[in-house]
């Protein structure tokens, strides 16, 4: 019987690929009937291939059966001689055989990165784009990514739909802006990048194997984005660079029995050396430039954090970046991790002062600083402050976290 694994697998590194260059070839509009049929090619896959065994070239054999279903419906449609034909442009025209669907490694490469942009059009909202990413350029099934949000399968679907519709009328085009557009429309997809990968890497599903696939998706659209000049910028890089950082100490966050194992007591051999190495070359190639977006900084301080060295002169640069980061785009979230650092640096009574002016009384990260700052000054405000960040927290093994550091004290 065949690999359920390696099927499930295939699906999802040629699922966007496939969707990708029949949408190019015939337009947006008709993304739906894409992954329809790229979900009959796999089913004729399944079937076929549990008879006669793998193809010696999977990939191949799905690209021709997908090419063959492709033509045969938009033949049979009439929507090719009425509506594909006349509204050729010369992006995606093939002179020699206009009916033809190029599965070319270029044309895959050009098509994908098309509908990432397409699909990161200002025009549908941050969650829909990400939720697009996931099903369109990631091959995420409809229940992963139910579970992703935390949701229901209806719900994603009419996001989905309703996403797609707003494809339709705003008429976004699967090209590439125009060289003047580009670095502005690559911040839009440089973001929904990192809100992909903070869905995978801080996510509230206790799915693993998920949590990391949307990692690693997030960080493979991010590459794709160095293979083209217009777009391998050095902010592109300093994003890749952050992903690399935080995701070398993915394996090292979980414990044996699911629990969240803070930083300071991570074992440092559980960390990727590869992929820290790895952000170390990006974000050397990222600073060849003369910008200094977020993602450097945030690059740096997740660099920072690749040492498990605890001095006052790190933290002490570790707040310097904060501060310049908060100078360049303010959040409560990166106020918060600059208290932190405060108070590595500088002592609980000084961090306290900082973070009582935050008040971020929804926020259960805002009550584990408090219970920490309060833990070496006073016990029953540490407690008070644990119990109300365990109430507001959002997963069970970060509830069982707090509830360890309250029986602590």
């Amino acid at each position: 019987m065949m690999e359920e694994d390696f099927l499930k697998h295939l699906f999802q590194q040629e699922f966007s690929k496939i969707v990708a260059v029949i949408s190019k070839r015939f337009g947006l509009q008709h993304i739906e009937i894409a992954e329809d049929i790229v979900s009959e090619t796999f089913l004729v896959a399944t079937e076929t291939w549990s008879e006669k065994g793998i193809p010696v070239n999977p990939a191949a054999w799905l690209y021709t059966v997908a090419r063959q279903k492709a033509l045969l419906y938009f033949r049979r449609n009439k929507i090719f001689e009425e509506k594909v034909i006349p509204n050729l442009n010369q992006n995606n025209y093939i002179e020699d055989n206009p009916s033809e669907i190029s599965f070319t490694k270029q044309n895959i490469k050009d098509s994908q990165l098309q509908m990432l942009f397409a699909i990161c059009t200002p025009a549908i909202a941050s969650e829909a784009q990400i939720g697009l990413a996931l099903r369109i350029l990631c091959g995420f099934g409809i229940d992963e990514i139910a579970e992703a949000f935390l949701s229901n399968k209806d719900t994603i679907n009419k996001r989905l739909f309703r996403a797609k519709e707003k494809l339709r009328e705003e008429k976004i085009q699967l090209e590439l802006p125009s060289e003047n557009e580009i670095p502005k429309r690559l911040d839009n997809v440089l973001r929904i990048i990192y809100l992909l990968f903070n869905e995978g890497y801080y996510s509230k599903t206790q799915n693993q194997i998920l949590q990391k696939d949307l990692c690693i998706e997030a960080l493979r659209l991010a590459v794709m984005l160095t293979d083209y000049t217009i777009t391998n910028l050095p902010k592109t890089n300093a994003l890749i660079a952050l992903m690399c950082f935080h995701s070398s100490r993915f394996d090292a966050r979980i414990g044996s029995e699911g629990e969240l194992i803070l930083y300071e007591e991570q074992d440092e051999k559980k960390w990727d050396k590869a992929l820290i190495d790895q952000g170390i070359y990006f974000l050397s190639i990222s600073a060849k430039g003369e910008e200094l977006s977020t993602y450097h900084i945030e690059a740096k301080i997740a660099y920072c954090h690749c040492t498990k060295k605890d001095t006052k002169e790190k933290w002490e640069e570790i707040l310097q970046l904060y501060n310049q980061l908060l100078f360049i785009n303010y959040s409560p979230a990166a106020a918060l991790n600059r208290t932190f650092a405060l108070y590595k640096a500088d002592g609980a009574q000084i961090a306290l002062h900082e973070a009582e002016k935050l008040k971020l009384e929804n926020n259960h990260f805002y009550f584990i600083l408090l219970g920490e700052l309060y833990k070496d000054l006073d016990r029953n405000k540490a407690i008070e402050a644990f119990s109300r960040a365990q109430t507001l927290a959002k997963t069970t093994s970060e509830r069982e976290l707090i509830k360890r550091k309250i029986e602590q004290l």
